[in-house]
């Protein structure tokens, strides 16, 4: 099954990506029957008829880690810290709101909306490289957002559509995927704002597990824990078969399109991608989405298994006997190359 990967690297740990990821593909083609294991969240569901959450999927479980040493982790840890669990991170968002709205008044690219049979997945450029979204039952005219960074934006997209807001879908806490909560929640006061209840998430109204599913007029999104970039990290799956359409991950910040930095200079396929993202960007036109078929041909991320990645990463550690700990060490490696990137 085609899915649109609706977001721009792995940003969490290694160790716990490498099997994380295997659980999205597994269940962007799970079969119908586990559909019907599923609840639907919805706002006025009652207490009484709560079930319990199912467990994580062994395809979630965790596998140890060999730490490594990076010269900017102290650094990195430090400044992680202070911006999410002070207001000095708050002010920052504020701070690159406010820069990339004066350099990009009118968004940094231009998007184009994916229409499917009575449904509209329509981005919203945010910050300086960024995207928000908007899913719309075009038949009920309901949306929903999915990571509303810029509040001012999405409100825009949302009275150029003439739709009502219903619900607001966090991946994580971080201020860029978050910071519109507020202003979008009290603006509409039937909004619901989704997410998991280990992130921190501010204004939450609906707590989230694994496998469970948000009901939008005909929309059916499906939340999958994905723990690493945050303890709470959530990507949302947009079931198409409804409306014959492709099923769509929004991916927040566990899966960026193609990842970052050149680690395999002989794939064609990624210098193609490499030359039209350049043609599109030189245009101001957006580069998202991509398929996850796409990106398993040059995004390294997803590439673990292969020879000329490991080839082209240079000698590792050494054989474990363990083929998934030998590749969450590569994904660990590709990680810390990403964190000393500069791009040009």
């Amino acid at each position: 099954m085609a899915a649109v990967v609706a977001a721009t690297a792995l940003k969490g740990r290694g160790a716990r990506n490498a099997r994380v990821l295997r659980g999205i593909l597994a269940g962007a083609t799970a079969n119908k029957a586990s559909h019907n294991r599923t609840r639907a969240l919805q706002s006025h569901s009652s207490p009484e008829g709560k079930e319990e959450p199912e467990p994580l999927s062994p395809e979630l479980e965790y596998i140890p880690r060999k730490r490594g040493k990076n010269p900017m982790k102290a650094v990195g840890l430090a400044w992680y810290s202070l911006y999410t669990r002070t207001w000095l991170g708050y002010l920052f968002y504020r701070q690159q709101l406010r820069r990339a709205r004066n350099r990009y008044p009118k968004g940094h690219s231009k998007t184009q909306p994916r229409l499917f049979n009575g449904v509209k997945v329509l981005p919203i450029p945010v910050l300086s490289d960024n995207y928000s979204y908007l899913i719309i039952d075009t038949q009920a005219q309901l949306a929903v957002a999915v990571d509303p960074s810029d509040p001012r934006a999405v409100q825009a997209s949302i009275e150029k559509e003439g739709v009502t807001l219903v619900a607001i879908l966090c991946t994580h806490k971080h201020w860029d995927h978050s910071g519109g909560n507020r202003d979008l929640s009290r603006r509409h006061r039937d909004c619901r704002v989704y997410g998991s209840p280990q992130d921190g998430i501010p204004y939450l109204t609906h707590p989230l597990c694994h496998q469970d599913v948000v009901s939008v007029g005909r929309l059916q999104i499906r939340a999958l824990a994905t723990p690493g970039h945050t303890q709470g990290h959530l990507v949302y799956l947009l079931d198409g078969e409804p409306y014959k359409g492709p099923s769509c991950l929004f991916s927040g910040d566990l899966l960026f399109l193609s990842g970052c930095g050149v680690v395999e200079p002989e794939n064609l396929a990624r210098e193609r991608k490499m030359q039209w993202v350049q043609r599109q960007r030189l245009e101001r036109k957006g580069t998202c989405p991509s398929t996850l078929g796409e990106e398993r041909s040059y995004n390294p991320f997803l590439r673990t298994h292969c020879l000329a990645l490991q080839e082209a990463l240079g000698p590792g550690p050494g054989p474990t006997g363990d083929d998934d700990y030998s590749r969450a060490q590569l994904l660990e490696e590709l990680r810390r190359l990403k964190d000393m990137h500069k791009s040009k």
